[in-house]
This record gives C-alpha cells, structure tokens and sequence, in this order.
C-alpha cells in the first residue's frame, strides 16, 4: 500500500497539471534568455483563513498479529494559503489475527503484541501542492500537504507475561509521548466538501518484552496507518 501511494504521488507531481504555487514561472523560447514571464494560475479553492472538519477511516499497517483499524477525527485552521495548524484523534479497534492464532495453535505460546488505543495530537500543517486533473471530461481539484507534530499515545502491550509460557498473555497500559508526520491528498468535491488520503505514522521509543530477567532497553518504533476521510471546510 505504502509504495503504491508513493507512486501516485510521485505520478502527481510529474503532471504538467501540478503547480507549486499560484505564480509559476514560465520561459518563451522566442524571448531573450534573460527574460522571464510569471503567469498566475488561478486557484478555485482558497484555503487562507479557512477552518475544516474531518472524520475518517484508518486501517493500521503495523502489527504483524493484529487486525486493527479504527476512526479519526481532526479539525484544522489555515492562517495563510500554504501553512495551518490541526489537531486529531484516533481510535483503535484491536483484534488477534490468522497470524497469531497460527503461532499460538503450533507454538503453544503467544507472540509479542503491542496494540495502539488511541492517539491524540497536534500538528503544523504545510500544503505547497496543487493541482487538477480532468477525467472522464470532469476537472478534480486537489491539495498535497505534509504535516508534522507530537502525539499522546495509549497503548497496552503483554510484553510482561509474554515470556513466562506459564501465564496467559496480560496485557498492560502503556503512554508514550510520539512523533508524529503524514502526508495527505485532499480532493474537493466543491467549495466546502472534500474527500481525503492519507499516510500517517507515529515514531516512539519503546521496550520489548524481558530476556532472562533482565529488563530490556528502550527500541526506536513506528505505527503507520493509511486513512480514508471526509470532510467539510468553512
């Protein structure tokens, strides 16, 4: 899923359709070289000084045991065309998969799980991207935006009893404070409806699971999840 969404957003930005803001640079072969001619593109959808309102989709891409998937609300202020402020919330659903039911039925122990909760943050949103493309004899607007902030993460995980084959797998809260990025792709339906995806992850330094009674060391982790959105601007 990750490299066929790059692809579409490496295809994006190959269009002649894409415009890095509304004052493009163009060159005439028939004038001097060192003339220059900017050409305004004109923007339908104006996004300054404009509140919008999301609620979505997520499906998680992370856990090699879980099935997880869950919601997403956010809302958001643009205070100048290309850069805003948002905040959101994620829920998730968690379920053990064929994956952990296959090593618990041969194994007869169960697998190392750590599962998200929920996520709730804020971010700096930075949307230099846009563009349209006509199809099917219909011109679709859209908007490419990178976000980037910090998240409070509640987790639980079973990295306690997990290596004690003895006990059944108990799960234990957990909070991590996390970093946070994604990228989204926004298409107006018109001046106040949009439909959005997305690409999100959360960075976080977390333990696994004790060796030998010792306590393990913090490890660099990530959770990624692929959203699908819709929402209203004002």
């Amino acid at each position: 899923m990750l490299k066929v969404t790059l692809m579409l957003l490496a295809g994006f930005l190959l269009s002649q359709k894409i415009y890095a803001g509304e004052k493009s640079l163009y060159d005439f072969l028939w004038l001097d070289p060192d003339k220059k001619v900017y050409v305004l593109q004109n923007k339908i959808y104006k996004k300054e000084n404009t509140f919008y309102a999301d609620i979505g989709y997520l499906s998680n891409f992370t856990s090699t045991f879980q099935k997880t998937d869950g919601f997403v609300f956010r809302g958001g202020y643009y205070f100048k065309e290309e850069w805003g402020v948002e905040v959101f919330y994620n829920h998730y659903n968690n379920s053990n998969n064929e994956n952990w039911n296959n090593i618990r039925n041969i194994n007869g122990a169960d697998p190392f799980v750590r599962r998200f909760n929920s996520s709730v943050g804020a971010m700096a949103i930075w949307s230099p991207f846009y563009g349209k493309i006509n199809t099917f004899n219909k011109i679709f607007y859209f908007d490419w935006s990178f976000g980037l902030g910090v998240a409070q993460v509640s987790s639980e995980s079973n990295r306690e009893t997990v290596t004690d084959t003895n006990l059944q797998s108990a799960y234990a809260k957990e909070k991590f404070t996390a970093l946070a990025w994604k990228t989204n792709i926004k298409f107006h339906v018109n001046e106040n409806i949009h439909i959005g995806a997305e690409w999100m992850q959360h960075h976080y330094s977390g333990k696994g699971p004790s060796r030998n009674g010792r306590e393990p060391k913090d490890k660099f982790r990530n959770n990624q999840d692929f959203v699908l959105s819709v929402g209203f601007s004002f």
